[in-house]
């Protein structure tokens, strides 16, 4: 009867880890689209970085806006998140070095 427990309870660890690793996401982005070109640099409060990766091909960068409940995801390819990214590694870079 022991040994019949046992099976049960491993057998239903199985089903449990397996089904886990079924509702993994594949392929899925933070971002659904290539994102806004421009948000006031004011009301920014906190800059994502996200690298491309096995679940998602894109380099998306997602700013969290200063209410704290909105995140806007910025387009990689314009201009003003190519100056913004720039300034802020410049200003951490040299926050470090004094």
């Amino acid at each position: 009867m022991k040994t019949f427990t046992a099976v049960v309870v491993l057998g239903c660890l199985l089903a449990v880890e397996v089904a886990s690793q079924a509702r993994a996401p594949k392929g899925r982005c933070f971002c659904a689209d290539k994102g806004v070109n421009m948000v006031p640099p004011k009301l920014i409060e906190k800059v994502e970085i996200i690298p491309p990766s096995p679940s998602c091909e894109n380099q998306e960068i997602v700013v969290t806006l200063k209410n704290g409940t909105e995140q806007k995801c910025l387009n990689p390819e314009s201009k003003f998140t190519q100056k913004y990214i720039m300034r802020a590694l410049k200003k951490r870079s040299a926050f470090k070095l004094d």
